[in-house]
């Protein structure tokens, strides 16, 4: 018996045999449709992860070299292949060999520009990752800062090997800074991925006034957390620009017009989340002095491999003035931030 649905969601019996021959054209479209994707798929892989050459490709499937090339062209059009062009490594090589001679720094971690900052913050936390993932050996300790780009080194570590390592919070916690930014959270992850250990800092960021915080620095539970962080062997930190984007304005520390003014006063930028810095290398004051419970510019001195990182190719000056402070000892960040930084010196050097 033939049923056919009907518009209305009814049926009727005895249907004429249309329908179904729709429904085999439909099949037959559908087949052909696959067998093209298959087809295009197999060639693309062929030409450009195998190497064989479009006329190779052609006589093994019996089409014309036109046909092969615009199946390749569909496949780039359609986004079974992506073509992406890099900077040879021997150009970040230079770069990274130039920053280390200019500001006397252990090592420079360089990764290629990317258009999506994501994509770009990746990038160069994959690179701080495979560091940690050379260089942690059991019983070291790490201290950790907070924001993006420190969290995205937990993010991006991949084929770990087992370190037994303490991640140690470097300074206090922020509601408004979530999981990702919060150094609470960073250490957890990067515990987790190397099954190492993480020790919390049980006390906010910024408290209301310098009293406060004298009161919770002399706090038994965060004067010893403290004082493994000042111990650590590693420190990883972010570097902040002076934008209305940046962290302090998100957590609420300081409102836009503040930044505003920072910026009008020859402040670049910070480390840490709070130490302010001119392009010099200097401190800066600011409206949080004396505030912040957390490791200080002078305490990171001691650490021997202090870890910054800067991702984003606004920070460049800010970049420049924490090269310039001497804290640093391994700096990751981008192409196109170390041409900046470089020629920024350049043109900014005190003689």
């Amino acid at each position: 018996m033939n049923r056919e649905w009907t518009a209305q969601g009814g049926s009727r019996e005895n249907a004429p045999l249309t329908s179904k021959r729709k429904l085999v054209h439909m099949s037959d479209s559908t087949q052909r449709m696959a067998s093209d994707i298959d087809l295009m798929t197999e060639v693309a892989m062929l030409y450009y992860l195998e190497n064989v050459t479009q006329e190779a490709i052609a006589k093994r499937f019996d089409l014309s070299r036109a046909k092969v090339s615009r199946l390749l062209k569909r496949a780039r059009d359609e986004g079974i292949v992506e073509v992406r062009v890099l900077q040879h490594p021997a150009m970040n090589n230079e770069l990274e060999l130039a920053l280390v001679e200019r500001f006397q720094l252990d090592r420079a971690l360089i990764a290629v520009d990317h258009s999506d900052p994501d994509t770009q913050r990746s990038a160069v936390a994959s690179l701080v990752a495979n560091y940690l993932n050379k260089t942690l050996s059991d019983g070291m300790i790490v201290a950790v800062g907070m924001g993006r780009n420190v969290g995205a080194v937990a993010d991006n570590v991949f084929l770990p090997v087992t370190r037994n390592c303490t991640f140690v919070c470097a300074i206090g916690g922020s509601l408004k800074a979530g999981e990702y930014m919060n150094p609470d959270h960073i250490c957890r992850r990067l515990a987790l991925r190397f099954g190492g250990e993480s020790e919390s800092l049980y006390a906010p960021a910024l408290v209301a006034n310098p009293e406060l915080r004298s009161i919770l620095i002399s706090n038994d539970t965060v004067r010893s957390t403290l004082d493994r962080a000042r111990r650590a062997d590693m420190a990883l930190i972010g570097i902040g620009d002076m934008s209305e984007n940046s962290n302090m304005v998100r957590m609420g520390w300081f409102s836009p017009q503040e930044i505003a003014q920072a910026r009008l006063s020859g402040t670049v930028g910070d480390m840490m989340g709070y130490d302010f810095i001119d392009i010099h290398g200097q401190p800066a004051v600011n409206a949080i002095q004396g505030r912040v419970i957390g490791l200080t510019v002078q305490e990171l001195f001691r650490i021997p491999d202090v870890v910054a990182i800067a991702s984003e190719n606004t920070k460049a000056a800010a970049t420049l003035g924490a090269l310039r402070s001497g804290v640093i000892n391994t700096l990751a960040t981008t192409v196109t931030n170390a041409h900046t930084i470089l020629a920024l010196d350049d043109a900014t050097r005190k003689n």
